[in-house]
């Protein structure tokens, strides 16, 4: 509430004022739960009232503020002139005033902001990949995107698709494109043909037409990390700080448990059974599998959990910076590998979170432990 912020109460009655009034205390509400410190969460509450009376001003309905309601907003503050706005005419303001309006559409009070046009075609693709397949986010852009290159260059009715067009489009895009990119291209105009011809709007079977691309399995070895090598990383994890003790922890599951970056990223506190000493790993497909905590990951996440921040997010693992929340996705993961490697001075091909995938997988086979595709 504005209370926690704001302890005369004429200012807490204007901010309560106008447009933007009934919303500042959800929205403070927020700001809290979501870690912004006490000084930057009254700035951005100030901004929210000022963007409140400067709709009012400007004639502007208050649930029709958009894109451009913030742009006019942002030219506005250099010559403000909007009675009792006192919330100051910096880049801080525009920053409180977007929050603001995100906070808004969450709750429904704006529309969503329409995200980047998509046939209707590759909504329904994605709906179905989600929902049915349950994909992780990246795989759905992906797909989405390769989707949406074939409208795109073959037309909107799919219904008109032959096997000669078709196969041009997979040769034209794969001459500029790796092995994996072209792959995974190939896998996502499968799917999408598939769906559309389950759906009635192409001829069934097309998707028989999409050429493979050669590519070998085994024709090197996938990179791995010496288990020295990966001592070193987890050593470069600070065991004073939360980032240094969320790092080993998210390291430590990696390396032992060869969990994927998005398996760590899906991981949330309920997830943990403390009880049983195991942990429930949401794989692709949304698979499910429980697998044992070991005593040193088990303790690192403890470590980890007792400096965490107490935020609304079920997530076990937060971005540190405000908004705190679930970190964003793999890549967020990767970075965290790739940070801790440069630590501790380890150099290698590549410098995902896969490296310690891969080593945790090395170690198990050396170990004379069956190692299954998918795993």
């Amino acid at each position: 509430m504005l209370k926690n912020y704001f302890e005369t109460s004429f200012v807490v009655q204007r901010l309560r004022s106008g447009p933007a009034g009934k919303h500042v205390d959800g929205f403070a509400d927020q700001l809290q739960g979501q870690g912004y410190s006490w000084r930057s969460a009254r700035g951005y509450l100030r901004a929210a009232a000022h963007l409140g009376r400067f709709t009012q001003v400007e004639g502007i309905g208050f649930d029709s503020i958009g894109p451009d309601t913030l742009e006019r907003f942002r030219l506005h503050l250099p010559a403000c002139r909007c009675p009792r706005s006192n919330g100051g005419t910096g880049s801080n303001v525009v920053r409180g005033a977007e929050l603001f309006v995100g906070y808004l559409r969450e709750l429904g009070i704006l529309p969503p902001v329409k995200a980047e046009t998509h046939h209707q075609l590759v909504e329904s693709f994605r709906y179905w990949l989600q929902h049915h397949r349950g994909v992780a986010g990246s795989t759905l852009y992906r797909y989405g995107q390769g989707a949406a290159d074939l409208l795109e260059s073959l037309g909107s009715d799919p219904s008109q698709y032959d096997a000669q067009a078709l196969r041009q489009f997979v040769l034209e895009r794969a001459r500029c494109r790796g092995v994996g990119s072209a792959k995974s291209l190939i896998s996502a105009l499968r799917m999408f043909l598939r769906h559309l011809a389950i759906e009635g709007s192409c001829t069934a079977g097309l998707h028989l037409a999409i050429p493979a691309v050669a590519g070998w399995r085994l024709a090197t070895l996938p990179a791995s990390l010496p288990a020295a090598d990966v001592e070193r990383i987890i050593a470069a994890c600070e065991a004073d700080s939360l980032m240094g003790t969320r790092d080993r922890a998210i390291l430590l599951l990696l390396a032992r448990l060869g969990l994927r970056a998005g398996d760590v990223v899906g991981l949330r506190l309920a997830d943990v059974d403390w009880d049983d000493g195991s942990i429930v790993v949401s794989g692709k497909g949304r698979r499910e599998a429980r697998l044992p905590l070991p005593q040193q990951v088990g303790d690192a996440i403890l470590e980890y959990l007792a400096r965490r921040p107490e935020v609304r997010s079920d997530a076990l693992f937060l971005r540190l910076r405000v908004p705190l929340r679930a970190l964003g996705c793999g890549a967020a993961v990767s970075a965290i590998v790739a940070r801790r490697m440069r630590k501790a001075g380890v150099s290698a091909p590549s410098h995902g979170a896969h490296m310690l995938r891969h080593a945790a997988a090395t170690q198990m086979l050396r170990q004379g432990c069956p190692c299954s595709k998918g795993a």
